[in-house]
């Protein structure tokens, strides 16, 4: 079908054309008119979102830390908290979407503040489940920056709870992963009252 995907550019072409093909036959099979004037782009457009929000799996979380790597004699706990994110959970393809509040204490190394929010969405922008993104998060800032500990919480919201199932409109989920220092309570105790804070 000869439409205009320019919007699309960034993203493979050929690939573009694969998915929404796919997302063309969906809509037809749940009883919708594809011809119809409002649904005969939806495809391309459904096509270049999933490539933007699936764009994790291009991405090295690793690398991105390491570009902004720094020798650094700081030995107290670094908290990045209220990271924005979205995601997609694999069971239902619905998203889900919350905060993450990260913590590492440092061991001679340090990195860009900025890159511990990078790895939250390179992680978020996947097909995910709370739980294993909580512990990739952690497993990639302790293997990269090899830190004293390291401490990450996600609070969210889930549509697949929401929109369908129990429809529990108010809930909140919330996962939480640990290495080194952390495994004692006075440290992690520290780390929650100061993003509790303001």
């Amino acid at each position: 079908m000869d439409i205009n995907i320019s919007k699309a550019a960034p993203f493979d072409t050929e690939k573009t054309e694969n998915i929404a093909y796919h997302y063309r036959e969906i809509i037809k099979l749940l009883g919708e008119d594809i011809e119809r004037e409002g649904l005969i782009k939806t495809p391309y457009r459904i096509s270049s979102a999933m490539q933007f929000l699936m764009q994790g799996y291009e991405q090295d979380p690793e690398e991105i830390l390491m570009s902004a790597k720094f020798t650094e004699d700081y030995r107290q706990m670094v908290i990045v908290k209220d990271i924005d994110f979205y995601s997609m959970c694999e069971h239902h393809m619905l998203p889900f979407f919350g905060k993450a509040h990260i913590a590492y204490i440092p061991n001679h190394h340090i990195t860009g503040l900025s890159k511990i929010a990078r790895i939250v969405e390179v992680f978020a922008r996947r097909m995910q489940v709370q739980e294993r993104m909580t512990t990739q998060i952690k497993e990639c800032i302790q293997k990269t920056l090899q830190p004293l500990g390291v401490m990450v919480i996600l609070e969210a919201q889930h549509l697949c709870m929401q929109m369908r199932g129990v429809q529990k409109q108010h809930s909140i989920t919330t996962t939480s992963d640990f290495t080194g220092v952390f495994q004692q309570a006075k440290t992690r105790e520290e780390f929650m009252n100061l993003i509790k804070r303001g």
